[in-house]
């Protein structure tokens, strides 16, 4: 789980400098340094579709996912209904309450294709490059946030350790289900979702990322069709 312990610990380090700073970080920098992760995502959502392409066992797979978990994504709104709550959450913190902070901080380390494949990946490849994107995300998350609401952004960590540790033990008890051949489909697909959230920290185009996360259930559903027909 070295993975996800380095994204927990990096949000108790961005909580500690952000607290640390205490007034804030001028807006310039924010740009500066998510434009940085923005194009980190790129090279790194791109890497990991194109390596895996070639390993598809049903070349047009990805795309009929993607397909068909942004129109089940759109239908429930799933993108539109989390950035509801972030305003919603922003509006109500007018007056700085830790309580709104964690909540929209929690939603914001938790939900999201990095922090829900990444523990998977790791569990079954031993790879933590997804996971450790996030930590870097998150890490200059944290530092904002703390510097807003201060120390108490810290009790974030230890609900996303249990978060990424349930998806983490879950991959790790089904791993003999899980076979290469899918995890090169969940890859192809995770990949371009982590483009599309380059391109929305670049702002370049807002995909509406989250409407896209039931696209990683396809290629599972799909397989389990071929497992049962043969």
């Amino acid at each position: 789980m070295i993975g996800t312990i380095v994204n927990t610990a990096t949000i108790i380090a961005g909580t500690i400098v952000g607290t640390l700073l205490g007034r804030g970080i001028r807006e310039k920098y924010k740009v500066g340094l998510y434009n940085a992760l923005g194009l980190a995502s790129l090279a790194i959502g791109l890497n990991a579709t194109i390596t895996h392409l070639p390993k598809s066992e049903y070349p047009v797979l990805f795309i009929v996912s993607l397909a068909v978990g942004s129109v089940v994504g759109t239908w429930l709104d799933i993108d539109g209904r989390f950035h509801r709550l972030i305003e919603k959450r922003s509006r109500a913190s007018n007056g700085r309450s830790l309580a709104d902070g964690l909540s929209t901080a929690i939603l914001l380390y938790c939900i999201g294709p990095l922090s829900m494949l990444g523990p998977v990946i790791s569990a079954l490849q031993g790879d933590h490059t997804f996971l450790f994107t996030n930590a870097t995300l998150d890490l200059v998350t944290a530092t904002v946030f703390a510097s807003t609401y201060g120390f108490g952004m810290i009790l974030a960590a230890p609900v996303l350790f249990l978060w990424q540790g349930l998806f983490y033990v879950t991959a790790r008890l089904s791993s003999q289900a899980v076979s290469d051949a899918l995890m090169a489909e969940l890859l192809i697909v995770g990949g371009l979702m982590i483009t599309a959230s380059g391109l929305s920290l670049l702002n370049l185009k807002d995909c509406k990322t989250l409407n896209l996360l039931p696209a990683l259930l396809v290629p599972v559903l799909w397989f389990l069709i071929v497992h049962f027909i043969q």
